[in-house]
């Protein structure tokens, strides 16, 4: 059960950061779930675990690290269309 709280939990954080960010991420619903715990690692890494938390998941540095990854992401994207 605890998976898929985890799942829930980083689709919903991935999906918040695309959100703030006013950019969709790739890939819909799984595009949100990688994001959102790909952003939960790297809030994670870089912030620590401070907050509150759901399904082992540090909500304000999961959220922060989604809206890093997903500007990168979408930065990486943008400069790719450009060479075109």
């Amino acid at each position: 059960m605890g998976w898929i709280i985890t799942l829930i939990v980083g689709g919903i954080i991935g999906w918040l950061a695309g959100l703030i960010l006013g950019k969709d991420v790739p890939g819909g619903v799984i595009g949100n779930i990688i994001a959102g715990i790909i952003g939960a690692w790297l809030g994670g890494l870089i912030f620590g675990d401070f907050g509150p938390s759901i399904g082992d998941i540090a909500i304000i540095p999961a959220l922060l690290g989604a809206i890093i990854l997903i500007f990168i992401v979408s930065f990486i994207m943008k400069s790719m269309n450009r060479k075109r």
